[in-house]
């Protein structure tokens, strides 16, 4: 049974939606058995509010621009239903669950357990201990060029992280960089790599072969094959 992976990634207006702060993007991407399966997930959100100057610093995404798409509570469904109950891949996991969880709550629908992401930022630290984990310097450790991330963007910040989480937890085939491959290349390297195995052939003996090698031992003195 193939392993279901989503990397996921929001941005907001700001830090704390306890002070009214609200997400503003989704972007996921699907990894079947660690590989990119070619589907993603892209969503900007209204949020029904002012956008400060410190986080539009950071993503560009202007009230003006967002006042144009729909609010959370029209797009959720078909977000949960791509998420669906498989693993979530965050970077800092408890500050993107607590911000989808605030949008959740309001309309009803059960909070998303912490028991459902794994945490990149947690898996480096244990990995580099003292070394810096923000995505950037992954992204550099592992050579993931991330010389497109002028701005913070949900799915491009899934993207690179999907490629990072491989090298994380060590799953990277050799000569397999997921930065340097588009999702058709992919798709088809997974399908080599799925191949149905054939069964073994036969390597039982003819009674050609049976009889040229009693010959062959009838030749050799005091043979071992000859003796009891």
């Amino acid at each position: 049974m193939s392993l279901r992976e989503i990397v996921l990634d929001t941005e907001t207006t700001g830090l704390d939606p306890s002070r009214g702060d609200r997400v503003i993007e989704i972007g996921c991407v699907e990894l079947i058995d660690h590989m990119p399966s070619g589907e993603t997930y892209q969503q900007y959100i209204n949020p029904e509010r002012d956008m400060p100057a410190e986080s539009f610093r950071i993503h560009g995404l202007s009230e003006a621009f967002l006042s144009d798409y729909p609010l959370f509570a029209e797009i959720v469904d078909g977000f949960l239903d791509f998420i669906g109950d498989d693993k979530l891949v965050i970077h800092n996991a408890a500050f993107d669950i607590k911000f989808l969880n605030a949008e959740l709550d309001p309309l009803g629908f059960s909070p998303i357990p912490m028991t459902q992401a794994i945490d990149t930022v947690q898996i480096a630290r244990s990995r580099y201990p003292g070394a810096s984990a923000s995505l950037d310097d992954l992204c550099r450790r592992f050579g993931v060029d991330n010389t497109s991330r002028t701005l913070h963007g949900a799915l491009l910040d899934s993207s690179l992280l999907a490629s990072v989480y491989i090298d994380l937890i060590g799953a990277r085939e050799p000569g397999f960089d997921l930065a340097a491959q588009d999702t058709g290349s992919v798709i088809e390297m997974k399908k080599h790599r799925d191949r149905a195995v054939r069964p073994a052939r036969p390597h039982e003996p003819s009674a050609v072969e049976l009889e040229a090698h009693e010959a062959l031992i009838g030749r050799i003195s005091d043979s071992i094959w000859t003796k009891p």
